[in-house]
């Protein structure tokens, strides 16, 4: 892999409001609380089977509880999380888990086998953004209540279409398998909705931190839960604060007015190296920023104006500045460290190259297209680069600037011409990118779809030699390279400013890998 990176309780509500307004004075953080800097206007919703977001992600890993999870320090490995084992019958259809036992959700209520079948039935019932990643394995509406299990209080099965590997599975599982306080749940019940709309808002977990509040677009507090099945959280609270300007979280940290700042630019970054009271944490993220292309506009529906705007990005320039630290130049769906994935940078900044391919499309002088982009320094800088860049060839750039909620939701409905953003991988396998970018969700949103490319991405996931497989995805990344609606830009290395005295944060290889249990502040 490259080298990513170069170089107690609060006394009451008043002081949580005050830490909540954005530029609050403080002379240092509560000693048990931990105070985050993020931008999180891409939480939509607080419901499991619903969230599709990077933050909302993160809220859920620290809140709920997952059958199995994969090991933030060695994302090859699985560790079993609810479940105290699993075994696979000798057809390799049928998964049975065994729960652990005692464990109970923030209600009080007792987490059983009952709470793994609901959770899993609701999940693929609702049919929201994420369920595709279950249906994958033959799980619809009509028959999950049949291929999902209870054998006994302790122990559930689940049944696939047909024999898969059980690593791709479980590594599926390790996003969807969010288990869920049914009864709770049920309280909150209306119009057979499963307790979604309640859970929209609220939250029914059994992890390490209970849900206290969330403030769209404002703030996000959650409690140690001090009767955690795995032990207490050594922090007692966390209150995550949405500051969407960079500058103003490096201010606040410099401050002292909030323990860490989570989106800082290269250039930021590198300001404050030289402070003694601020240190740093970096994983690389099977993240990708990316504009999204949607071929059902009359420029970006040819396939040569898409290719010109591969060359009209100033990839070094972007590397050497703003993504100094936070991102390494990559042009491929699959991130670096997966099977198969291409490292390769075919394009660079060339503006006779661009210009050649928009008269071969038959728009010499360019068009005008308008670009969604989300309200965070790091996204507003980077199209602003990419404005400037295109302009030169022509290509107007109108940039609509919006929250990421907001952002999403017209991206989801297909009704942009581009989306500048980040995809993650769900899982730790390639077919999470190759289904993401080929077939759905992305193919869809951008309108890009065809059965032999979703014939190709089914056949490179089913392939039981390891060397085939992976040539498989070189195969279809090269395609992509050559024909998708996609400016692959950067692999995000995420990078977060800490004051010195904290410690314990994990940083992961994904969003939902991001943990607070372990925080202390010396």
């Amino acid at each position: 892999m490259k080298p990513f990176l170069r170089s107690a309780l609060m006394s009451s509500m008043t002081a949580v409001a005050l830490l909540c307004t954005p530029l609050a004075a403080q002379a240092e953080t509560p000693k048990d609380t931990l105070v985050m800097a993020y931008v999180i206007d891409d939480m939509i919703s607080l419901d499991p089977a619903e969230i599709y977001e990077f933050t909302a992600s993160e809220y859920m890993a620290n809140t709920y509880d997952r059958l199995v999870v994969i090991d933030p320090a060695d994302p090859s490995k699985l560790k079993l999380q609810l479940a105290e084992s699993w075994s696979v019958s000798d057809d390799g259809k049928v998964f049975t888990f065994k729960i652990r036992p005692g464990v109970k959700f923030h209600s009080g209520n007792a987490l059983t086998a009952e709470d793994v079948e609901f959770s899993m039935e609701r999940f693929v019932k609702l049919d929201l953004n994420p369920a595709f990643i279950m249906g994958q394995f033959g799980l619809t509406k009509d028959n999950v209540q049949d291929m999902v299990r209870v054998v006994d209080p302790q122990t559930v099965e689940v049944e696939l279409d047909a024999a898969y590997a059980p690593s791709f599975f479980l590594n599926c599982l390790s996003y969807t398998s969010v288990v869920i306080d049914k009864k709770l749940a049920m309280e909150n019940e209306k119009d057979g909705d499963f307790g979604h709309e309640w859970l929209k808002t609220n939250a029914a977990g059994s992890g390490p931190f209970i849900f206290k509040s969330w403030k769209p677009n404002e703030s996000l507090v959650l409690e140690g839960n001090a009767d955690y099945w795995d032990g207490a959280p050594k922090i007692k609270r966390v209150l995550i604060k949405n500051v969407t300007e960079s500058a103003t979280q490096q201010l606040l940290l410099q401050k002292g007015d909030i323990d860490i700042a989570r989106n800082l630019t290269g250039d930021q970054l590198k300001a404050v190296q030289k402070d003694p009271n601020i240190k740093f944490q970096s994983y690389p993220k099977a993240t990708l920023w990316y504009m999204g292309l949607n071929v059902k506009n009359q420029y970006l529906g040819n396939k040569d104006a898409r290719q010109a705007m591969k060359y009209l990005v100033d990839y070094q320039g972007l590397q050497d500045s703003m993504f100094n630290g936070t991102g390494i130049i990559h042009q491929t769906f699959l991130p670096d460290g997966q099977l198969g994935a291409d490292n390769s940078t075919p394009f660079s900044f060339d503006l006779a190259k661009a210009k050649e391919l928009l008269a071969k499309a038959g728009f010499p002088n360019g068009f005008n297209v308008t670009m969604d982009v989300t309200n965070k320094t790091e996204t507003r800088e980077l199209s602003a680069s990419l404005q400037n860049t295109m302009a030169q060839a022509g290509i107007n750039l109108i940039i609509k600037v919006n929250d990421n909620k907001t952002t999403l939701t017209k991206y989801r409905a297909s009704e942009h011409d581009i989306y500048l953003g980040q995809w993650g991988s769900d899982y730790q396998d390639p077919h999470s990118n190759a289904d993401g970018y080929l077939n759905a969700p992305l193919a869809k949103r951008n309108q890009w779809n065809s059965p032999d490319k979703e014939a190709a991405v089914l056949a490179a996931r089913d392939e039981k030699d390891s060397a085939k497989r992976a040539q498989m995805y070189m195969d279809l990344q090269k395609m992509q390279l050559e024909e998708g609606p996609y400016v692959i830009l950067f692999q995000q290395v995420e990078t977060i400013a800490l004051r010195k005295n904290v410690d314990g944060f994990i940083v992961g290889p994904t969003f939902d890998l991001d943990l607070y249990k372990d925080v202390v502040k010396n």
